[in-house]
């Protein structure tokens, strides 16, 4: 909302500068976005009048013109000699001259010879004085102009230019009555309002008005006027307000109506009422648009109507879209005499939205979807009335109003308590009920406790919050001291059974992974192809065709950030990412979370002491041991539709399904480009954060026995199931049993394979005998053997 500082001026004058003013508004929450002077700084210039004009001797393209530029006491003109070339200058014209020492921008004015003559000054244009970029010609002034007034005092240039950048909730706003509200409500000064006086009916006509759609339009004020004529110009001083707003002048009706709905932030539109089908026997539709129907609009586009817009219509076709922009064919032109003029609350909630699926806004629907004063609509059409018939002549109808269910404006309790525990300040029922008198609120109070009514233009109140911000802002932000919050804390309980995210993280790090974090939302064949999951959780708006459906596992985020880090000359990449996954089981939706890692590259980092070897199964495996420590790993092989059919596991967490580990399936690999392995694990971080507890048990004094075994036993015995034999039989002397070999080969049968383990024998309280040690050993021989089907291996 850019506007003039004079017209503020007129409806409220307080006794600040122009940065005070600025200063005071931005800290009420209307934040002054610039401040610019109309014109820039220039002296010595003043209304003159051409007195005569004569083709220059030496030059054709040159005037040589008489000028008077004062009046003497006895009213004698005293004329200057002045070259001008100007192609639009001639007798009689009323212009801005800059006399001899005048200073203008970038230009100083003295007294000179061109081509051979003298030139006492320069008639100037409007670029000249810096009032506009661009001129074709002297700046015309009306004929009344007083010659010899000084042009800045005439022209009202000693003002400056203030742009509010409001907030949506601000509508109010969006007129010079309402910011000088504003202001008068800040700096407690009196507004002087326009009284606005109804307009007495001159002429009976009227024009039949329907409202098809109630709700839309709630009210629509209409009256005919006639016998206006637009051979007038509009007022100079409208059209200064006018241009200082951003809008120019078109005729003086849509100027009128312009200048109205600066004023007073009510959009008026003027209908050209012979244009307007049956004219006085016709009749006017505020409704829907119907399929099919279209329009030409003022801007010159041709729209065709959606059935979700408002118009305004006669009987036979639309003559202006509702609160956004008339029609061209209904628009008021030089040959209009009589008119139908409107003023009208549209329903913000059908305006808005209106102008970003058009393409384009207007002045109207910028304050319509933000909600206008349905209280002052027909002081507006009076007002707007009053000044067509002051500038065009001609007699007004009586208005015609249809006024349905208005927003309410229901009061909102307000306590004092409360507003002392939201802002800090204690204010009592004296500077409460001061600040809200300040604010125009209607309000009644009892034992400390406010019913305040909104008033009909503030459609941003609505509960007790909103009215202790207004206080706020009357009491000033600045007087609030700030202070910092307080708040009680706790320590958080902090089980031992539960690990923490942070710490899964810290382990992983501490193993050389570093975190990403990716899209929930993942490309289609993602969850097809890497998770097999044929029914994934669609988007309705999906942010694009890569991103359609939520992922259920977190492995192509990570293979994208494989091939990101690879592209890049990145030969070593450990990753992990902890984040939620989404199922979909009919019409049931679920989430769990879950931690996934990839390895890729060599173990270690090229270095001296060790050889390269590129990361295998059972490196991501021991990472996976080192997330469950203390607790037990078990898995079991299984096909998964992204990991290597013969090297992919499930993975068992303290006898709970954990997840799965595996290398990428060659497929993949291959149509990756991929010249190494990729390991990758996913396990569900509820079963992760589970943690089994380390119990104490004494430790043995006594020196361990060691025993090794290496059996034979069939090539598909998982090795897993013979630990978990030997180890359920928990022997108290046993301390461990690992598995240290696995060989097949020659000396072995096909269709079998050797394995090696190591067994610790230890007892607590006295050193163990071979025959202890044997006798254990082949308790657990016996096991292999009656199970397994092993043999010792000679």
């Amino acid at each position: 909302m850019k506007f003039s500082e004079n017209w503020l001026r007129t409806f409220v004058n307080p006794p600040l500068s122009t940065r005070d003013l600025a200063h005071a508004l931005t800290m009420a929450g209307l934040e002054v976005e610039s401040v610019q002077p109309v014109a820039p700084a220039f002296d010595k210039v003043v209304v003159a009048e051409v007195l005569s004009v004569q083709k220059h001797p030496g030059a054709d393209h040159l005037q040589v013109c008489e000028v008077r530029t004062e009046v003497d006491n006895a009213g004698n003109n005293a004329p200057l000699q002045i070259v001008c070339g100007a192609t639009n200058v001639h007798t009689g014209i009323k212009v801005p001259c800059a006399l001899p020492g005048a200073q203008l921008p970038g230009m100083s004015i003295k007294q000179t010879r061109i081509r051979g003559v003298e030139s006492t000054g320069m008639l100037c244009s409007a670029k000249e004085l810096g009032l506009e970029d661009a001129s074709s010609g002297l700046l015309l002034l009306p004929s009344d102009a007083p010659v010899g007034t000084d042009f800045r005092a005439y022209y009202d240039l000693e003002d400056n230019l203030l742009a509010l950048k409001l907030t949506p909730n601000r509508g109010d706003c969006l007129g010079l009555s309402g910011i000088a509200r504003e202001v008068g409500a800040i700096t407690s000064q009196n507004l002087q309002t326009v009284e606005i006086k109804p307009v007495p009916a001159q002429a009976a006509e009227t024009l039949a008005i329907h409202v098809d759609a109630a709700a839309a339009c709630p009210l629509y004020c209409g009256r005919i006027v006639r016998g206006i004529s637009l051979d007038v110009a509009t007022p100079q001083w409208m059209v200064q307000r006018l241009e200082r707003s951003g809008l120019r002048a078109i005729n003086a009706v849509v100027d009128v109506t312009n200048y109205v709905m600066l004023e007073t932030g009510q959009p008026l539109h003027a209908f050209d009422l012979a244009r307007i089908r049956g004219g006085l026997a016709g009749s006017i539709h505020i409704r829907f648009a119907t399929p099919g129907e279209s329009i030409e609009l003022l801007n010159g586009e041709n729209l065709v109507l959606q059935p979700d817009m408002l118009v305004i219509a006669d009987e036979g076709k639309p003559l202006a879209l509702a609160g956004i922009m008339g029609g061209n064919e209904s628009g008021v032109t030089s040959g209009t005499i009589d008119l139908f003029l409107e003023s009208a609350f549209f329903s913000p909630e059908v305006i808005a939205g209106k102008s970003f699926s058009l393409g384009f806004s207007s002045d109207s629907a910028y304050r319509f979807e933000r909600g206008v004063d349905f209280g002052a609509t027909r002081a507006a059409m009076e007002r707007a009335t009053s000044l067509i018939l002051d500038i065009c002549g001609g007699r007004a109808g009586p208005i015609t109003e249809l006024r349905g269910s208005l927003p309410m404006r229901n009061p909102i309790r307000l306590d004092l308590r409360r507003v002392g525990r939201v802002l800090g300040v204690e204010l009592d029922e004296g500077h409460v009920a001061e600040l809200l008198h300040r604010l125009q609120f209607g309000f009644l109070n009892t034992e400390a406790v406010f019913y305040v009514t909104p008033p009909t233009y503030r459609f941003d109140l609505a509960i007790e919050e909103d009215l202790i911000e207004e206080l706020a802002r009357m009491y000033g932000y600045n007087r609030i001291a700030a202070t910092m919050p307080r708040a009680k804390l706790d320590i958080l309980p902090a089980p031992e059974t539960r690990r923490t995210r942070s710490s899964l993280r810290q382990i992983l790090v501490a193993r050389d992974y570093q975190e990403v974090i990716n899209y929930a939302f993942v490309e289609t064949s993602w969850e097809t192809e890497l998770a097999g999951n044929r029914t994934p959780v669609a988007l309705k708006n999906p942010l694009s065709n890569q991103l359609a459906v939520m992922r259920s596992s977190l492995l192509g985020g990570l293979i994208s950030n494989l091939q990101f880090n690879l592209n890049r000359k990145q030969s070593r990449i450990r990753l992990f990412e902890i984040g939620g996954c989404f199922q979909k089981d009919g019409q049931t939706y679920s989430q769990q979370e879950k931690l996934a890692g990839l390895c890729y590259g060599d173990v270690v980092e090229e270095q001296w002491g060790l050889p390269a070897r590129p990361v295998d199964f059972y490196d991501a495996k021991a990472d996976v041991e080192a997330l469950l420590w203390p607790g037990e790993l078990g898995a079991t092989a299984v096909r998964h539709p992204a990991l290597h059919p013969g090297k992919s596991a499930e993975v068992f967490i303290n006898g709970r399904i954990g997840g799965f580990l595996g290398e990428l399936h060659p497929r993949w690999q291959q149509k990756l480009g991929l010249a190494q392995s990729v390991v990758l694990f996913e396990l569900n971080t509820d079963v992760l954060l589970a943690r089994t507890l380390p119990k104490a048990s004494e430790i043995s004094k006594y020196p361990p026995i060691r025993r090794d075994i290496a059996v034979l036993v069939p090539k598909d015995v998982s090795v897993q199931a013979i630990l978990d034999s030997m180890r359920s039989e928990k022997l108290p002397i046993i301390s461990e049993i690992a598995l240290f070999d696995v060989y097949q080969g020659k000396g072995v049968e096909g269709d079998k394979k050797s394995l090696a383990f190591r067994m610790l024998l230890q007892d607590t309280e006295k050193t163990l005998t071979d025959a202890q040690a044997d006798q254990a050993v082949a308790k657990l021989i016996g096991i292999l053997e009656n199970r397994f089907g092993a043999r010792l291996r000679s």
